[in-house]
């Protein structure tokens, strides 16, 4: 290396060091500066809505630099409410909160319920449900029961006031409640939806006061023989003993399986001419009941595609509901989540708040995706038709249930068959999941032990069953 390049080297390093001391000279200047003068009350601030005023510039600083002022929640009224949402549960690993996972509906509601500061934490918010909807699964009418922040200081349905407060203010009048429908749907995800709210009494619940659920699985009618499966589904109605129909969750408490079936029928989507025979004519099971079991749904859709196939005869659901003699349920696999809805849920009394603004935001949002899939199953469908025009022939496969199908079917009564209810229990008393007491009249009771994980049941809901047999169901669980 030259001389001349060796000493033009060092000069730039100088001029370097030089330029550094400037800066951090001149940035400590511009701090002391910072910290020593006062912003006029007139310049660069915000007016905010709670009548404090903040310098523009410096706000967002302040708020990284310092914690905000902790939310005083004890100073609002707290109001039980009834919300009604809808969603597209295909993204999600289920309604209810799981352990596993967050990717759940119930924690993006939760979040958004944080985020609008309606409530202080879940512990306190006296939360309820009305149905547990499994992964892939949506709603339209789902109903939650839940105290949240109010406005309204003189009381009113459902408002608790908080302690100590002025009587000048108890006595002013309220104005309007807070949007609450606005609020959550400006920090829900668009697929997530709040459709309406109602002010309730403090001790009703969306679990235990709704009067009914109901169901619908949607599916095309392909080569399934849908008149069969409407005298088929007609069988489900009335009051039965599900346990050959459902996923027996004896590890939670569920030790009673009898529910009531309202109505249970399968109808064209779009009605038309009776005898249009196109197989892509869409159809639903609409099934209403006082309650479901887990997976309850899938597992009666599933006996009607095997029906809808002529794999099994209508008799069948008969032959599973008599428990006397089919005690175990054959090995059989239920049908596909997403074409399932828990469409309504029904109450009786409750007035619904609607705001049009608020409507018309949510329908555009369910357009936006309609026009998506619409567009898609109809690029799908043109290019099934140009195979079919060139020779191909379609598939008189059904889609709509898990697994694979096996090419030498094998009738449901010859099938290996799942542990009886019996063995369960005694499985899950072994594990401390549950266990046995003497009841009355020399019976036994058997209920949660301490080892038993979190129970889809609402906290202190005592879940015990008389064996061997008993005809009270202790346990609504609401879930598919």
């Amino acid at each position: 290396m030259s001389e001349a390049l060796t000493k033009r080297i060092k000069e730039l390093e100088a001029e370097l060091e030089e330029l550094k001391s400037q800066l951090k000279e001149s940035g400590e200047a511009g701090h002391d500066t910072g910290l020593m003068s006062n912003p006029s009350p007139n310049e660069n601030t915000v007016c905010r809505p709670d009548g404090n005023t903040n310098s523009s510039s410096s706000s967002k600083k302040g708020k990284k630099a310092g914690k905000e002022r902790p939310f005083d929640f004890s100073v609002h009224p707290r109001r039980h409410v009834a919300l009604r949402l809808a969603y597209l549960g295909w993204a999600y690993q289920g309604f209810a909160v799981q352990e596993n996972t967050d990717n759940t509906v119930e924690a993006r509601l939760f979040e958004a319920l944080l985020k609008t500061r309606l409530i202080q934490d879940r512990q306190s918010s006296n939360y309820h449900r009305c149905g547990r909807t499994d992964k892939g699964v949506s709603a339209f009418s789902q109903v939650i029961t839940i105290d949240l922040r109010s406005t309204q200081f003189c009381g009113g349905l459902g408002v608790t006031l908080p302690e100590n407060v002025d009587v000048s203010t108890k006595n002013k009048a309220s104005g309007s409640e807070l949007p609450y429908v606005k609020m959550l749907n400006r920090v829900l995800p668009q697929d997530i939806r709040i459709l309406d709210w109602a002010p309730v009494a403090e001790g009703f619940s969306a679990r235990f006061d709704c009067q009914s659920r109901t169901y619908r699985y949607y599916f095309p009618r392909g080569s399934l023989d849908v008149a069969l499966m409407a005298d088929a589904a007609k069988r489900y109605e009335g009051t039965h003993d599900f346990r050959n129909v459902c996923k027996m969750d004896v590890g939670n408490g569920v030790l009673q399986f009898e529910r009531t079936i309202l109505s249970a029928s399968v109808k064209p989507v779009q009605p038309r001419d009776v005898s249009s025979t196109d197989q892509y004519d869409l159809f639903i099971f609409e099934i209403k009941g006082l309650a479901f079991l887990y997976h309850q749904v899938r597992c009666m859709m599933a006996l009607l595609l095997l029906i809808g196939q002529k794999l099994e005869a209508p008799e069948i659901i008969n032959q599973l509901l008599d428990v006397q003699s089919n005690p175990r349920k054959p090995q059989y696999s239920m049908a596909v989540d997403y074409p399932l809805v828990l469409y309504d849920c029904h109450f009786e009394g409750l007035s619904w708040k609607q705001e049009t603004e608020e409507v018309n935001y949510v329908l555009s949002a369910l357009q936006q995706h309609w026009t998506q899939s619409a567009v898609k199953t109809h690029v799908l469908h043109g290019m099934i038709q140009g195979l079919e025009a060139i020779g191909g022939v379609s598939s008189d496969q059904c889609w709509l249930v898990e697994g694979s199908r096996q090419k030498n079917y094998r009738p449901l009564l010859e099938r290996p068959c799942c542990e009886s209810l019996e063995s369960r229990i005694n499985h899950f008393v072994k594990r401390g999941r549950l266990e046995r007491e003497e009841g009355e009249n020399g019976g036994e009771m058997v209920h949660r032990g301490k080892r038993s994980k979190h129970s889809h049941n609402s906290p202190g809901l005592p879940v015990s069953a008389e064996m061997p047999s008993s005809k009270q169901s202790t346990d609504q669980n609401v879930e598919d």
